[in-house]
C-alpha cells in the first residue's frame, strides 16, 4: 500500500523527488506491530449513518489531531501518536472511504475532509483547542480547517505540507514527457475500473500498481488488514477522487484561506535535498529543490511564530523515516501555544 500511495503522489507531483520516498540512508523505524490497525476503534456518525473511523487514546489540552497523506490512514501515525498521547489527548481518522472508514458519499475534497472530522470530534467530545498535525494533501486541509475554525485552532505542524500551487510550480520545470504524465496521472481511473466488481482480484494485471505490496514497517497482521481493504472499490474510488479534487477543488479551498495566523505557531517539516534520481538531471533536481522549500517558507510566513526545519535522512514519509522530529516539532507547538495561553490579554492588562 506504501508503494501505491507513492505512486500515485508522485502522478500528481506532489513531491520534489525523482522516485524515491526516503534517501537510501534513512534511519529504520520500528516496525508497527499494534493490533489496533487491524480494526476499526469508534465508527464515529458524521451524517445519513456514513461513518468514519477515529482513533483517540490520551488526555491533556490541546488535543492533538493527525490528518494523513493522499490515500493513507491512522497507521500514518502509529510511531508518533503513542507517544505524544503520553500527555495530551490525540486523535488519527480514516477519511471517509479510507481504511475502516464507509465509503464516501461526495467528493474527497479537503473541505469535506474537515468537515468529517470537525463533526467527529465534536460527537467524540474532544473539545479544542487543537494543534492540527497534517501530512502531505493534509497539509492543506489543516489550513482549511484552521481557517474555518480559527477560534478552535492553536498551532499547525505541517509535516511535507503540499500546496495549493504546487501543480503549476512544478510543472513549469518539468520536462515534456513528465508534464504529459502528470496530467494524466489525476484522471486515471484504471484501479476503480478494475474494482468495479466490489474489489480488485489477486491475479489482476493491476493488482500490484493499484493495491500495493507488503510494507516492511508492519506487521503481517496489519499487512492483511490494508491489503484487503486497498483491493475494495470503496477505498479505490476514494483515492481517485483525492487524486481528481487535489489541484483544482482542494487546492482552491486552501487558496481562499487567509494568509495570516498571527502568532499562531506554524511549524513545517521538508525534507532534505535528495541527489537526481535515474531520469532527472541535476539541474531539474535542484529546481523542484527550490520549488518546494520556497513553497513551504511560503507557509510558515503565514504565522509570526513560522519555522520550515530541513530534515535530513529523512524522505517524503518523515513521520516513518524520523518520527523523532515529528514528536519534537509538536511539541515545540505545545509550549509556544502553552506560553501564549498563560500570557495577559490586553484586556486584563488595564
Amino acid at each position: 500500500m506504501i508503494r501505491a500511495i507513492l505512486v500515485a503522489t508522485l502522478a500528481l507531483g506532489c513531491l520534489s523527488m525523482s522516485t524515491s520516498p526516503g534517501a537510501e540512508d534513512s534511519p529504520k523505524s520500528p516496525i508497527i506491530t499494534d493490533p489496533i490497525y487491524t480494526r476499526p476503534v469508534r465508527l464515529v456518525d458524521v451524517g445519513n449513518g456514513r461513518r468514519i473511523n477515529l482513533y483517540c487514546r490520551g488526555e491533556g489540552s490541546p488535543a492533538v489531531i493527525f490528518d494523513s497523506g493522499l490515500s493513507d490512514w491512522t497507521a500514518a501515525w502509529a510511531l508518533v501518536q503513542p507517544t505524544i498521547s503520553r500527555k495530551n489527548a490525540t486523535c488519527s481518522y480514516d477519511r471517509a472511504g479510507l481504511g475502516f472508514s464507509d465509503a464516501a458519499t461526495r467528493p474527497s475534497t479537503a473541505s469535506n475532509d474537515v468537515d468529517d472530522i470537525h463533526k467527529a470530534l465534536k460527537i467524540a467530545d474532544i473539545k479544542p483547542p487543537y494543534i492540527l498535525v497534517g501530512h502531505s494533501a493534509a497539509g492543506m486541509a489543516v489550513r482549511v480547517f484552521a481557517d474555518r475554525y480559527r477560534d478552535e485552532v492553536v498551532g499547525m505542524v505541517i509535516v511535507e505540507g503540499s500546496h495549493e500551487d504546487q501543480s503549476s510550480r512544478m510543472k513549469a520545470i518539468a520536462n515534456p514527457e513528465a508534464q504529459a504524465h502528470w496530467d494524466d496521472g489525476s484522471k486515471d481511473t484504471t484501479c476503480v475500473d478494475a474494482a468495479k466488481g466490489g474489489e480488485i482480484a489477486r491475479n489482476s494485471p493491476v493488482y500490484k500498481r493499484c493495491v500495493g505490496e507488503p510494507y516492511e514497517l508492519y506487521s503481517p497482521a496489519i499487512n492483511d488488514t490494508v491489503l484487503a481493504y486497498s483491493a475494495k472499490l470503496k477505498y479505490q474510488a476514494a483515492v481517485a477522487s483525492e487524486r481528481q479534487s487535489f489541484y483544482s477543488v482542494s487546492g482552491d479551498q486552501t487558496r481562499a484561506t487567509r494568509r495570516d495566523f498571527g502568532d499562531m505557531p506554524i511549524i513545517v517539516l521538508t525534507h532534505a535535498p535528495y541527489p537526481p534520481g535515474k531520469d532527472t538531471t541535476q539541474q531539474e533536481q535542484d529546481q523542484r529543490t527550490v520549488a518546494w522549500e520556497q513553497m513551504h517558507n511560503e507557509v510558515a510566513a503565514m504565522s509570526s511564530r513560522g519555522v520550515n526545519e530541513i530534515v535530513p535522512r529523512a524522505g517524503h514519509l518523515i513521520q516513518y523515516d524520523r518520527p523523532e522530529i515529528v514528536i519534537d516539532a509538536i511539541r515545540q507547538a505545545l509550549a509556544i501555544a502553552a506560553e501564549q495561553a498563560n500570557q495577559p490579554t490586553a484586556e486584563a492588562t488595564r
